[in-house]
């Protein structure tokens, strides 16, 4: 049987070794009280919360009165866009935001909720490298929004926006900005040091650490409206009993990523390096998307023409290869993926992308392994699709 090959970090990593130790204690007798309790067990868990704020601030050159947890990146791009809108209606201001058309499909949707609710989205178009169109940029912040979100690192082909002078063009109309750092966080270097009235949102399990946990980092607490309602944790902002082991682990997986950075990306970048050259020089007329302009070293989407990616993906798994589509597979249709769509992609490529995604525990070893594959399983399947 052959060694299992995992290429799909960019959906999910392994929780790190570091991390299960890290939240033992909290799986335990005297670790499991409640953090709003005011007995010794209450205490433990409030200052293994607040030590991991702490940590999550410092990673980002942050306070950590900035840090807000929430239940994953998706909830912490909804609080974003959807609590910034809500907020600055409140205030009398524009409950209208503005979202990059290659961004994840929590922000995404999280602006139709605004449109939903009475208010306006306007979505941004990016030129071929997948960069935010300025001057569509500006028009927006120009008409008044609560909020202009653009991701740091696109999931599916690991685009780079320019943060910073996005960020200072927001400044400069007085609008926050929203940054989905989900992908960027131990990959590429992240700081809010000169990004003024900026938000990130954080994810957990993309870092090695738990599935159910992120975190979303603020310029102050009253730039979004909370979208869930009880007690007071969180000062309001996010309330709800805190998820103690989630949060352990999120801190610690977040120190890790940052120390670890300059060695991870050297990394992975030169993983999928050696994987995009030998493809290119192993299967004829595949093409590697999003090369135009500045990518994360981590994630690398190929499209092989003639061919759907979900039977790409099939044959892969039947090898023992874990990757994913750069596509939606709804009702039994290949539909092209909305990033590559906008980054005006054909549609026959769109359709045939595979995302390969790394991390450290991947090795030379896997790339050699899909170099392998690939050739015979695209000579399989290209006399099908004609």
């Amino acid at each position: 049987m052959n060694r299992l090959v995992y290429l799909d970090n960019a959906a999910t990593t392994p929780v790190r070794p570091e991390v299960r130790e890290a939240i033992a204690p909290y799986l335990q007798d005297e670790g499991f009280g409640n953090p709003s309790s005011a007995h010794r067990l209450g205490r433990t868990a409030r200052a293994a919360v607040e030590q991991s704020r702490r940590k999550v601030a410092d990673a980002l050159d942050a306070r950590p009165e900035q840090v807000v947890f929430t239940s994953g990146g998706t909830e912490a791009d909804n609080l974003a866009v959807l609590g910034a809108a809500i907020a600055s209606r409140s205030r009398g201001g524009p409950f209208r935001v503005a979202v990059c058309s290659i961004e994840h499909k929590a922000v995404l949707e999280a602006a139709d909720a605004v449109v939903a609710l009475g208010g306006e989205s306007i979505v941004l178009p990016v030129d071929p490298a997948g960069r935010v169109e300025l001057a569509a940029a500006t028009d927006a912040l120009a008409s008044g929004i609560a909020v202009l979100s653009a991701m740091w690192v696109n999931n599916e082909v690991g685009i780079l926006q320019d943060v910073a002078h996005l960020a200072q063009l927001c400044h400069a109309y007085g609008t926050l900005f929203h940054t989905d750092a989900v992908q960027a966080i131990g990959k590429v270097p992240c700081s809010l040091a000169g990004l003024p009235n900026t938000c990130i949102a954080v994810s957990g399990h993309k870092i090695g650490a738990l599935k159910g946990t992120g975190a979303l980092v603020l310029p102050q607490p009253d730039v979004v409206a909370p979208l869930i309602h009880g007690g007071g944790q969180q000062r309001g902002t996010r309330p709800g009993t805190e998820n103690v082991i989630g949060i352990v682990a999120l801190g610690t997986a977040v120190e890790l990523a940052v120390r670890e950075l300059d060695a991870t990306m050297r990394h992975v970048g030169r993983l999928r390096d050696e994987l995009e050259h030998w493809l290119i020089a192993a299967v004829p007329h595949i093409h590697v998307n999003g090369t135009q302009g500045d990518r994360a070293p981590h994630i690398s989407s190929v499209s092989f023409p003639g061919i759907a990616s979900d039977s790409l993906l099939m044959h892969l798994d039947l090898a023992d290869v874990c990757c994913s589509s750069g596509s939606a597979c709804n009702t039994g249709t290949v539909a092209p993926s909305h990033v590559l769509s906008a980054m005006g992609v054909p549609g026959k490529l769109a359709t045939s992308a595979i995302r390969f995604s790394f991390a450290q525990h991947n090795c030379k070893a896997d790339v050699e392994r899909v170099v392998q594959l690939l050739p015979e399983i695209v000579g399989k399947l290209l006399p099908e699709s004609k």
